[in-house]
């Protein structure tokens, strides 16, 4: 095709697209690369921005899990070194379970998100759940399809998280992660 034909069809439109449209919805949990660009789906859920996740708070409709990891303490800290977590702003109300998103998660952390999600949703899987962490990350994708899995059955993913949440300049309130319970 010559230059000058090829500029047309693509100044037309009917040329097919030089860059992919979105990332492809995976069939597995994503297991690297946490923080890179999500998929538009979620089978078995709902998508929502940050105006519907907001509407849906307001409306007291759901239940809201972080899922932002949390950093450990370095285990080579010299002795009498002071550590401090980095607090986490979130959504007012929502409970904080952080290393739920990961793709594979230990029995102990599975466990842990199960009783989380039982709490937040007082034990009734029909009762909807908002899932997000920050925008582009893997992690709420993760954990809103483990949650789908295991049989909630009104599950939405926010996948711009509170970046998107405070870009609206919707309220922020800090929140320590929910305790393990033995």
């Amino acid at each position: 095709m010559k230059p000058v034909a090829a500029l047309v069809l693509i100044l037309s439109g009917l040329a097919a697209p030089l860059c992919a449209e979105g990332v492809p919805e995976p069939d597995v949990y994503r297991m690297e690369e946490f923080r890179a660009p999500v998929p538009d789906t979620l089978t078995g859920g709902t998508v929502i921005d940050p105006e519907e996740a907001h509407r849906i708070w307001e409306a007291g409709e759901a239940a809201f899990i972080d899922v932002l990891p949390q950093a450990p303490r370095p285990p080579n800290l010299p002795k009498g070194t002071i550590w401090r977590d980095k607090p986490r702003d979130t959504i007012p109300g929502a409970i904080w379970l952080p290393n739920v998103g990961y793709g594979a998660i230990a029995d102990v952390t599975a466990e842990y998100f199960r009783r989380g999600l039982k709490k937040a949703t007082g034990d009734d899987p029909s009762r909807p759940v908002v899932f997000f962490c920050l925008d582009d990350c893997w992690m709420s994708w993760n954990a809103a399809k483990r949650a789908i899995e295991w049989g909630y059955e009104e599950v939405y993913w926010l996948p711009e998280g509170t970046d998107g949440w405070s870009f609206m300049d919707y309220p922020l309130e800090v929140v320590k992660p929910e305790e393990p319970q033995p």
